[in-house]
């Protein structure tokens, strides 16, 4: 008990001391303070270590003849969030005192490790880690040392990428951002595919990330094939973009699901071919389509939009024409739940942080360098997803009804 005492004494007395002459805005906005602060403290918790090892206190008559003693010391550079610091490590005659705090061989405290990290998530590049910390903590960074960190994450995305899955998902978004990166000695534009699903309480579980070529259907069914794999046995609906040959290469693996097509690709892809003069206009007719009440309706408002427009933008109106089977399924679903299935705002929000975070960078050295940089911006704002999509339980009560014994109790 009296040790436990005396350490909150010692920390007081260094706090006290390194904080006796300086002002409120030194301590609020000097680096070199909250370094010196935390190599002192680090200090003295390896002290207090050693008395542990020991037996006894420094400089104690207790440690006469006891057969180990204290050996000097040693110094040792180490990183922290809060800089770099040189810490003298107290050392035994025996050479068997092992410290905790900061282990043999360690450089790096727990924090350092959290930071780069933490940086690289929000799209900060190597050497940008590297400026930053330098700027701000005075600490000499190597980037060879923040790859060795940010690498480490590789078996982190390993694990992730092949852990189990659910067996039932009511809703499955897939889509994909595209990236440039190195391939083969020269620099490719890939496609970054991307699968969130909802899962039985409504709460969004990214499932995957796979980087192939440009987005074709061929590799969406190896997408497909690897989350059957890991347990998936079946999804009740797929939001996906309009891509040839997807339905079917959906339909290839979970013969039950129901595609629907995403409407803001169709409004997205049928506006390219409407000059920006006319958008506006053909948006609003577009509109009236999907927030129809009826499929019936909506097919009355599609034969409208194609007498008007049909003859300047054929284009557009067989975007829609061509697809219409795909695009008319969440017709039969009240509306509190015709948003959460006809369009993939949740995953094309998820891609926009992934754009947010790789478009400071021209291109990527190497495949590993894109499922660092994903991984840890797609963990960052997974940390959002606190709750259920809105109207779940309205939802579910209907997907029960519709789905019958597919949707488990």
């Amino acid at each position: 008990m009296a040790r436990k005492k005396k350490e909150p004494d010692q920390i007081d007395k260094i706090i006290q001391e390194l904080t006796r002459n300086a002002t409120a805005a030194e301590l609020v906005n000097d680096p070199t303070m909250l370094r010196d602060l935390k190599k002192r403290l680090v200090e003295s918790a390896l002290e207090a270590e050693m008395t542990d090892h020991l037996g006894y206190e420094k400089h104690a008559p207790d440690g006469n003849n006891t057969g180990n003693s204290r050996n000097g010391k040693s110094s040792k550079r180490i990183l922290d969030a809060a800089g770099d610091f040189q810490i003298e490590v107290p050392r035994d005659r025996n050479g068997d005192f092992e410290p905790q705090i900061v282990r043999k061989r360690q450089v790096r405290l727990a924090g350092f490790d959290q930071k780069v990290l933490s940086l690289y998530a929000r799209g900060m590049t190597t050497r940008e880690i590297q400026d930053h910390l330098q700027e701000l903590y005075e600490a000499e960074v190597s980037p060879a040392l923040i790859s060795k960190v940010t690498d480490a994450v590789l078996d982190e995305v390993k694990a992730w990428q092949g852990r189990p899955l659910d067996a039932v998902y009511p809703i499955v978004y897939l889509d994909a951002v595209h990236l440039k990166i190195r391939t083969d000695g020269r620099v490719q534009n890939r496609a970054v595919y991307v699968a969130l699903g909802v899962d039985l309480t409504g709460s969004k579980q990214l499932l995957g990330l796979w980087i192939g070529e440009v987005e074709g259907a061929k590799f969406w069914l190896n997408v497909l094939t690897e989350l059957s794999n890991r347990g998936v046995r079946d999804i009740l609906i797929a939001s996906v973009d309009g891509l040839t040959g997807f339905p079917e290469a959906i339909a290839s693996v979970f013969p039950k699901t129901e595609v629907q097509l995403c409407v803001v690709h169709l409004v997205r892809n049928s506006l390219r071919y409407v000059p920006w003069k006319h958008r506006k206009a053909v948006a609003r007719d577009l509109r009236r389509i999907y927030t129809a009440a009826t499929v019936e309706a909506a097919t009355q408002a599609l034969e409208a939009f194609e007498q008007d427009w049909g003859e300047q933008y054929p284009m557009a109106v067989k975007t829609w024409r061509t697809r219409w089977d795909n695009i008319t399924p969440f017709f039969g679903y009240p509306e509190p739940i015709r948003k959460v299935i006809y369009t993939t705002n949740a995953v094309e929000s998820l891609n926009a942080q992934l754009r947010q975070v790789t478009k400071k960078r021209g291109s990527f050295p190497t495949d590993d360098s894109v499922r660092k940089v994903l991984y840890l911006a797609m963990a960052r704002a997974s940390k959002r997803w606190t709750m259920p999509i809105q109207d779940w339980p309205a939802a579910m009560n209907f997907f029960s009804i519709v789905f019958g014994e597919r949707v488990p109790v």
